[in-house]
């Protein structure tokens, strides 16, 4: 395996390994085409990534070659992926975030209906857990780096990119707890608020305060404080759910 190709494997663990999970049994085309459509709305790969080479993919899915070749194209005509040729070919996301609309967020909120409230009930559950798991864990320096540098990533993003950057960042926790049921817990709870998150406007505000309590969150899982580690995540989540219901209001 030569550098590149070690280098995307390292990215396909990190990043994917909740998403790119083996589909179940009897709807291996849908499942696959969801999971695809799972790693480029969360972020984990963004406008101009390459996806990881065939193969891996095809194994990593539980699928064969074929399978996953038609879901990609179904990608292709909705214009989510293209495949480029050459030395660097491969199959590159062409799928850009809707700018923030408080009317897709009422859209969004009005197609959950009842189950809005669950969703946030069960995604603060999730992820303060796994906050608290991961800080009694003992991180690999790999394992500490890596959420520092989805820290980072989120601080220095565009704001066209914010989003996006903040699903790594939460995706990144849930991986470091260790657990590939709780990470893809948690990837399925975010992908079901996900056009609710996307649509709420960027308020510099909220950004500068969700900033705060996302280095208090890092802080406390590296110190190995899962106690703060729940309290600053529970305290994030809590703020999030509170502006949803402002602008729904």
């Amino acid at each position: 395996m030569d550098l590149d190709q070690a280098r995307e494997q390292a990215r396909l663990d990190w990043q994917a390994g909740a998403i790119f999970r083996p589909v179940r049994t009897g709807n291996a085309f849908e499942e696959t085409v969801e999971r695809l459509l799972q790693a480029i709305k969360l972020g984990v790969f963004g406008h101009g990534d390459r996806l990881p080479a065939e193969r891996d993919l095809a194994a990593r899915l539980g699928v064969s070659r074929e399978t996953l070749r038609e879901a990609l194209r179904t990608l292709q005509q909705a214009d989510c992926v293209e495949p480029r040729r050459g030395r660097y070919g491969g199959t590159f996301v062409t799928y850009r975030m809707p700018a923030p609309d408080v009317a897709d967020l009422r859209r969004a909120a009005r197609d959950l209906g009842g189950a809005l409230e669950d969703a946030l009930t069960y995604r603060q559950v999730l992820e303060a857990g796994a906050a608290e798991a991961a800080a009694r864990r003992t991180l690999t320096a790999d394992q500490r780096g890596h959420l520092e540098r989805r820290l980072d990533d989120l601080e220095d993003s565009p704001p066209d990119q914010y989003r996006q950057l903040d699903s790594r960042f939460h995706l990144a926790i849930g991986e470091l707890t260790g657990s590939p049921t709780l990470a893809a817990a948690i990837a399925e709870a975010r992908m079901r608020l996900n056009d609710l998150l996307n649509a709420i406007p960027m308020l510099d505000r909220n950004i500068e305060h969700a900033a705060e309590q996302h280095r208090a969150m890092v802080r406390a899982i590296l110190t190995g404080d899962g106690d703060a580690a729940r309290r600053a995540t529970e305290e994030h989540l809590a703020a999030t759910a509170a502006l949803l219901r402002g602008f729904l209001a």
